[in-house]
Parts: C-alpha cells; structure tokens; sequence
C-alpha cells in the first residue's frame, strides 16, 4: 500500500480540492424573457430552439 513520504501542504491540498467545487448551471434567455437550462426544454412554454416539441395543457378552473 502507497504512503506519501512528505505531508501534503495546505496550499497543495487546497489547490487540489478548489477542482472540486460546483458551477453554477449556466442560464439562458430566450426570445420570451424568461430563463431556463441551455439545450433544455423550457418548461413554461414547451418549446426548444424556436420550436414547439411539448403540448402544454392549461389547467382547468
């Protein structure tokens, strides 16, 4: 089994961990103002890349 011969330095395993951390998901804004995930169905009006790919139904009174 491996053993490191020196210790790790702070720097180092900071550096190390700082790969680690998340992103933010990357919004975009389409042509009606409203944000949603890039290559992603935009779940308000049902469309995608300025088509119509899902039939939203209204809910009803």
């Amino acid at each position: 089994m491996g053993v490191p011969k020196r210790k790790t330095s702070k720097m180092r395993l900071r550096m190390r961990r700082a790969a680690h951390r998340r992103d933010l998901p990357q919004l975009r804004r389409d042509k009606s103002g409203s944000l949603h995930l890039s290559h992603v169905v935009d779940p308000a009006t049902g469309r995608y890349r300025d088509r119509q790919v899902l039939t939203l139904e209204t809910p009803a009174a």
